[in-house]
């Protein structure tokens, strides 16, 4: 298997060498303003490393809006969808040039069943998951199309 694919041209994304395992450390992100914003920062940071040396900027804008989905028999809501959008740019520094960017939109869910503190760590942990999975797509993008752009 492993010579099927040397053969078919293909390479790791994150090979020694590749445009994408340059980008550890290179990606600075706009400064939080809010929580989902902290959290998706951190998620960034975990997959990109902390800029140590920054070549790219990326800004950033987070919507995410909680709409009720599971209403029970009495009209009580019993489960929520957290349904988010982060629209993104990537300039280089050194021109200040746009290189990428792009929307990532998903959703997470979660139950409002049971004691007020359950249902709002609940929500708290809805926003956090989404946020991972957004910038999931987000570092998947750069990864996958950092050879077009990258320096």
């Amino acid at each position: 298997m492993p010579l099927a694919l040397a053969a078919c041209g293909f390479s790791p994304t994150l090979a020694p060498g590749s445009a994408a395992a340059g980008l550890q450390g290179k990606i600075r992100l706009a400064d939080p303003t809010d929580k989902n914003g902290f959290d998706f920062l951190h998620h960034m940071e975990e997959r990109l490393g902390r800029p140590e040396n920054p070549g790219y900027d990326l800004v950033y804008s987070i919507t995410a809006v909680s709409a009720p989905v599971g209403i029970n028999p009495q009209g009580e809501i019993q489960r929520y969808n957290l349904t988010g959008v982060i629209n993104w740019t990537l300039t280089r520094r050194a021109d200040q040039a746009r290189v990428t960017g792009g929307r990532a939109q998903s959703f997470t869910s979660y139950s409002a069943t049971g004691t007020t503190v359950a249902e709002l760590s609940a929500e708290v942990d809805a926003a956090v998951r989404l946020m991972d999975i957004l910038a999931d797509q987000i570092v998947t993008n750069l990864q996958a199309t950092a050879s077009a752009w990258s320096s």
